[in-house]
């Protein structure tokens, strides 16, 4: 599959706070939806933009960081009124967001109150892990570090739309500069990044639209609620002829350490008892074991 003939779904949301998995909620969802053409370059350009009411007040330090106050979302739609909308966007795309862990968490905790799940676009790309990767000396991984390296517009940093916009650049800047052929398993291998797992794996898209197993003794059952059998597959062994081989192909083996690399292995959390400018552009997203000691931000 040609992924630079995809659109290519650049994503950000801006929050009441930093818990997805609390009591926090999405004030506002952006996605730039950016279409290349044959030299890579963008030749087309949509924005979408959700201003969503949280149903909850919004800290004073959230509106002075993002300008989003009480009043602007008052007559705003809830989550579950744009849910479509915004499952639309990120559906069979090359979906990109910097620190994706951060808007995958609270995505997913939204869509889980309507009993929705997470769409499983194409691909997953993080520009924070992009980042480490390509300018694996520079001190900061900001979006705005990343756009500087790259000279990428962010004028309005903090407002989602105009976030999206630059990762979105960012990474097109990236896979430009490296010469990522147009291949989409071939894109998936240079940024690391997650994308559908292989047909033939033992893994289906369920009633529900969430991802399972479709044989052994989790059959059924939500890959995303198993992780430490995920990690057994990949490193299963059965006696074949004589000899000891891998369970399941590479190709599977790989979209499992993958998707435990991005999703499985932890992020390094903020201090909940401080919230300041300072905290809120602090990248959530650094994995305990490999980064912690970058001191990233957002």
């Amino acid at each position: 599959m040609r992924w630079k003939h995809l659109p290519i779904v650049a994503f950000d949301t801006e929050t009441t706070g930093l818990e997805p998995f609390g009591s926090d909620r999405i004030i506002e969802f952006a996605a730039v939806v950016l279409y290349m053409d044959d030299e890579g370059q963008i030749a087309n350009r949509e924005d979408h933009s959700f201003l969503i009411n949280p149903e909850k007040e919004i800290p004073r330090k959230v509106t002075e960081i993002t300008g989003i106050s009480d009043a602007d979302v008052a007559d705003a739609p809830r989550f579950h009124e744009v849910a479509g909308a915004i499952r639309e966007l990120l559906a069979d795309a090359v979906t990109v967001a910097h620190n994706y862990p951060f808007d995958l968490g609270f995505l997913t905790s939204e869509f889980k109150r309507i009993d929705w799940a997470w769409p499983e676009p194409l691909a997953e790309i993080d520009t924070v892990d992009l980042s480490i990767r390509c300018f694996p000396d520079a001190r900061g991984h900001k979006l705005s570090d990343l756009c500087q390296r790259l000279d990428v517009s962010l004028d309005n940093a903090h407002r989602a739309t105009d976030d999206a916009a630059a990762c979105g650049e960012c990474f097109i800047s990236l896979a430009r500069r490296h010469e990522t052929e147009d291949d989409l398993q071939a894109m998936l291998d240079w940024a690391k990044a997650i994308g559908r797992p292989p047909e033939d794996g033992p893994f289906a898209l369920g009633q529900d639209g969430r991802l399972q197993f479709v044989d052994g003794p989790l059959s059924g059952e939500a890959v995303a609620d198993n992780p430490l059998h995920l990690a057994w597959m990949e490193k299963a062994v059965h006696r074949v002829e004589g000899e000891w081989r891998n369970r399941y192909p590479e190709s599977v083996r790989r979209w499992i350490r993958r998707w435990l690399d991005a999703r499985g292995s932890g992020r390094a959390k903020q201090n909940p008892k401080s919230f300041h400018a300072a905290d809120w552009v602090l990248d959530p997203c650094i994995t305990l074991d490999r980064r912690a000691r970058r001191g990233l931000r957002r």
